[in-house]
């Protein structure tokens, strides 16, 4: 198995007001291709802040970061948004749908910034609708669905332009039980038979016994690795 994100010495500061909070220290960390991985810690452990850099959302204060070969952190903000739509797909707690928009047209947006026809896009986003179960809700506005269907409707937007990566940020903190399983079912399934890289931040020990291995931020520091 190869590596797909490599993190050296990585930290990360901010500054508030004349104080600056240095939120991770000099982290290391390999992923390998095809990893499902939980990361978990406290509020304020860094946990958010590592999974964004991973994401090309913020760029780190010191050390580098590498997915699939490319120097993510010595990109600047066009070329980095441009390797993110082509690299990663975004799961965050609160779905992020655009609520005009029917669950079919939310599935098409990433793809609006590639090279497909309408007809193309339309079908892929029905390719995508079809795999987490959503088919027959594709012309629904995300006002009537439930919690968990927008859930899967945002995890079909993640994955519809076929990205290496996913990086989900407490996909199931916002959900019961019930759909908190079927989501993170779905995620399992996403990275066992279609060889997605998933990387996940949960408060949740439930949710972190679907990934593959888990690890600890505690105060920007990587604490412990468990093999699950």
């Amino acid at each position: 198995m190869s590596t797909l994100v490599e993190i050296r010495d990585v930290s990360k500061t901010y500054e508030r007001g004349k104080q600056k909070v240095e939120v991770l220290h000099h982290v290391n960390l390999d992923i390998q291709k095809g990893d499902f991985l939980a990361l978990m810690g406290p509020s304020g452990s860094g946990k958010t802040t590592l999974l964004n850099l991973i994401g090309g959302l913020d760029s780190p204060s010191g050390g580098s970061i590498s997915v699939g070969g490319q120097r993510i952190d010595k990109l600047g903000g066009g070329a980095l948004a441009k390797w993110r739509a082509a690299n990663v797909g975004f799961i965050f707690q609160f779905y992020n749908l655009l609520p005009m928009l029917s669950a079919q047209k939310n599935v098409e947006v990433p793809l609006l910034l590639t090279a497909l026809s309408a007809a193309e896009r339309k079908r892929n986003a029905a390719i995508a609708l079809q795999l987490v179960g959503l088919a027959d809700r594709a012309s629904h506005k995300p006002t009537e669905l439930s919690g968990g269907q927008q859930q899967r409707v945002a995890i079909a937007r993640a994955f519809v332009s076929d990205p290496s990566l996913l990086v989900c940020d407490e996909p199931t903190g916002d959900l019961d039980r019930q759909s908190a399983e079927e989501v993170l079912g779905l995620l399992q399934v996403l990275n066992r038979e279609h060889g997605k890289t998933i990387i996940m931040v949960t408060h949740d020990p439930k949710a972190a016994e679907y990934a593959k291995q888990t690890l600890h931020l505690d105060k920007g520091t990587l604490v412990e690795q468990a093999a699950a």
